[in-house]
């Protein structure tokens, strides 16, 4: 019946809506003329007209970023002997560096090795390729390892999975020819542990080592000298196994190319590039500073408290106990300096790799400035080996003696450095101070390390102030016996931030970005961390600076009790030369007077009246911290490793004693504590 009702209703409408859209006029039928054209045109859109222009992303493309991605679009292979077969490599070095300086050696070695015999060699990242197929490089080919350990005996981020690779598996390689060379220091405990565990377990694979391992030793600065030792011994087998020599002659492995067509709006003009791979580090941003201070009471010396905000930057974040990351500006001094010396002007260039193997860490296109003040350590001392590579492109004869001289004795290079501040652009301007170097910008991007920023602990609570993190910067000046002075480059750079009159860099950086005192920097995270447990009793030892992280921790402690939590007995430990450094004196006596009892605080002064060290105060105090360690209680230490070392001996020693252990005993407690992070250690040098 229903279904009846609705047919009578169309078959009485669809007359009247018919009647309704039929045309009357000539209006109504130019109307519909319109709509249907209108219509058509519509649905015709990027077919029959307005057809997209194949080539109109070129408008629109930024030169600097045309190499970045052909090198994305390339699916690169993760099987090192296959890349080796595919690009003829007859060699291949592989690094891991958490610093950059392991980095840098390998590709110093890799481009000695092609000039000196002829060998094509690949330079390579660890993390870039699969660790298993190390195991398949062929007896033809040569592996060399330069790897670093820091910390306590741990693995640069990079090598993580060549180090999960070496625990885990069962595999023989004996087709694998290898050397290696590890960096380190020896007064952190576990001195070059990376190396020799990776030696130890090539060697389980049934692989050959082609020479004794090479070992760096970084406490007297002897990482270059332990180097090029090494390299000589290297060099010396490879004689062995049949490579000959050829005439060096510099074959350059970027081309430089000037190119004044670029405008400023295509040049990388300094922003950081960040290339930690890992999620530990934030982005990099420019952090406003919003008030810095003296923290030293005598005026031959400076240590800086700087607050910093995040408010500009919702992306960023920390925590209790992280590293606040800065980038340092070259002073202008030694950027025009050096440009003087190069006889060049500042002009903006393309660098492009000549290996197809070869990255190019280096922003590009950018200018010859920008390169000097924002990507190279030009402030770096100069080592031996450069010195002597100088010598090659010296523009006069005695020019080229001179350096000669330097380079080719380490007494004599030792003696002229401890009277010198040696840069690369210093030490071409005494050789030959009136006539321009003919040194090509190649093989300074080459010899220079890339500039690295510098990691300063937060001594800020993240509870208190989340988005005003604080550093404390002991500003380095290194005495020499000619009355000079080295300069710590990003502690006097935040020096002269501090105090912008000064003016020894272009505080303005890139595109203006740091205007109205601000720094690149970034936020890295620590495991450095307190314990969930307000309760648990603290033992904090520092020495200089190291007491940075510690103000952190005590100010989040005194607000977890101001909240009514309960707090646990904690101690500080802090030594430094006398009484006018005694940074944050006031602020920690206010907190022994809010705490009473539950914090102890026990100084050492090494410069005054009765020399007394850190570990003077360990020893005097051994049966307290043990009763705490034995109650549960966390250790940390920070400050430089010696000071560390001489801790954990101090403390090993009392505890060997205090229960009759052997030193067996006492490593399985020491291994015991650090795995259950009852035992944290935040050094360095």
């Amino acid at each position: 019946m229903a279904s009846d009702n609705s047919l009578n209703f169309l078959s009485q409408t669809t007359p009247q809506i018919s009647d309704f859209f039929k045309p009357t006029s000539t209006a109504d039928l130019l109307t519909i003329a319109a709509v249907v054209l209108c219509s058509t045109s519509y649905l015709l859109k990027g077919i029959a007209w307005n057809k997209p222009d194949p080539h109109a992303y070129q408008l629109f493309q930024r030169p600097q970023l045309a190499d970045g991605a052909s090198i994305l679009s390339k699916k690169e292979t993760r099987n090192i002997a296959l890349k080796l077969e595919e690009h003829k490599k007859d060699l291949v070095i592989f690094w891991g560096s958490q610093s950059g300086t392991a980095e840098g050696l390998a590709n110093r070695l890799g481009r000695d090795i092609h000039l000196r015999f002829g060998l094509d060699v690949l330079v390579a990242d660890l993390s870039d390729y699969n660790a298993d197929t190390i195991a398949l490089i062929p007896e033809t080919k040569l592996a060399l390892f330069i790897i670093s350990t820091y910390g306590e005996g741990d693995p640069s981020d990079n090598t993580a999975g060549f180090w999960d690779w070496i625990h885990r598996t069962a595999e023989k390689s004996p087709s694998l020819r290898y050397a290696a060379f590890g960096l380190g220091n020896s007064n952190y405990k576990h001195y070059n542990r990376v190396v020799d565990v990776t030696v130890a377990a090539l060697d389980s694979f049934g692989a050959r080592s082609i020479m004794p391992v090479g070992k760096a030793d970084d406490v007297e600065s002897g990482t270059e000298e332990d180097f090029m030792v090494w390299k000589g011994h290297l060099f010396e087998v490879f004689g062995t196994l049949g490579y000959q020599e050829v005439s060096w002659k510099y074959m350059p492995t970027f081309e430089v190319v000037e190119d004044d067509s670029l405008a400023p709006i295509d040049l990388h003009d300094g922003e950081p590039t960040h290339l930690d791979s890992s999620r530990s580090c934030s982005a990099v941003r420019a952090l406003k500073v919003l008030n810095s201070k003296e923290l030293f009471k005598s005026g031959d010396r400076n240590c800086l408290h700087m607050d910093l905000a995040l408010t500009e930057h919702p992306d960023l974040h920390y925590k209790t106990g992280d590293h606040l990351a800065v980038w340092p500006i070259n002073p202008e001094e030694e950027v025009q300096l050096l440009l003087k010396v190069l006889g060049r002007s500042d002009m903006p260039i393309t660098v492009k790799s000549l290996d197809s193997t070869v990255r190019i860490k280096i922003p590009t296109p950018t200018s010859t400035a920008t390169l000097f003040r924002h990507y190279l350590e030009v402030c770096a001392p100069v080592s031996r080996e450069t010195v002597l590579g100088l010598a090659y492109f010296a523009p006069t004869e005695e020019a080229k003696v001179y350096l000669n001289e330097i380079g080719r004795d380490k007494d004599i290079y030792n003696t002229f450095l401890s009277q010198q501040y040696l840069t690369i652009g210093r030490m071409m301007a005494l050789a030959c101070p009136n006539t321009p170097w003919a040194v090509p910008l190649s093989y300074i991007i080459e010899t220079l390390p890339h500039l690295q920023p510098r990691y300063y602990s937060i001594s800020s609570s993240s509870v208190i102030s989340p988005r005003q993190p604080s550093i404390t910067v002991l500003v380095a000046n290194t005495a020499l016996a000619s009355g000079q002075t080295v300069p710590g480059l990003t502690s006097n750079y935040l020096l002269a931030l501090s105090n912008p009159q000064s003016q020894p860099h272009k505080f303005s950086g890139p595109s203006a970005k740091l205007e109205d005192g601000r720094l690149f920097a970034h936020i890295r995270k620590s495991k450095f961390k307190l314990p969930v447990q307000s309760s648990c009793p603290l033992v904090m030892i520092a020495a200089g600076t190291g007491l940075a992280p510690f103000m952190a921790f005590l100010a989040e402690r005194k607000k977890l009790m101001d909240i009514g939590r309960p707090v646990g007995q904690m101690m500080v430990f802090f030594g430094c030369r006398d009484v006018s450094d005694f940074i944050y004196r006031e602020e920690i006596e206010e907190l022994q007077q809010r705490f009473g009892e539950k914090l102890v605080i026990v100084t050492a002064f090494s410069r005054a009246g009765d020399k007394r060290y850190v570990q003077d105060g360990i020893t005097e105090k051994s049966d307290d911290i043990l009763g705490l360690v034995e109650n549960g209680a966390n250790v940390y230490i920070c400050g430089r490793a010696n000071m560390s070392k001489d801790v954990g001996r101090s403390l090993g020693d009392k505890m060997k004693e205090r229960n009759g252990w052997s030193d067996e005993e006492l490593g399985e407690w020491s291994r015991k504590l650090k795995g259950m992070r009852k035992w944290q250690e935040d050094v360095w040098g």
